[in-house]
């Protein structure tokens, strides 16, 4: 059974730092392309951030180009976003989910999704 279970995430203040962890279970993490979403509250989802199976190629949204980086542990079936210059329009529950190729289609279609972790950006 597919699991994505997501951490490292709660309350700083602006302008601070995150590091998001989400470790895979049941398959094989090095051959699938993974991808950070998020959803503010009251809001609908938000693609973040994408990278391939093997980490060489990364994709950003706009709103977190520059602040954000994703990547990844292949031996540890971990995904990680690493996260700066917080602002609070960047509170959200953050997701990690599983494309089903290796590499990041044009389309973002998941096949499974962690539960997600809240990051809350206040002073």
């Amino acid at each position: 059974e597919v699991q994505l279970v997501e951490s490292g995430g709660g309350l700083v203040q602006p302008g601070g730092s995150l590091r998001l962890s989400c470790a895979a279970f049941g398959f094989s993490f090095s051959s699938y392309a993974m991808s950070w979403v998020r959803q503010a509250p009251g809001k609908g989802l938000e693609w973040v951030s994408a990278i391939n199976n093997v980490g060489g190629s990364t994709r950003y949204a706009d709103s977190v180009k520059g602040r954000f980086t994703i990547s990844r542990d292949n031996a540890k079936n971990t995904l990680y976003l690493q996260i700066n210059s917080l602002k609070p329009e960047d509170t959200a529950v953050y997701y990690c989910a599983k494309y089903p190729l290796p590499y990041v289609p044009l389309v973002n279609e998941y096949d499974s999704w962690g539960q997600g972790t809240q990051v809350t950006v206040s002073s």
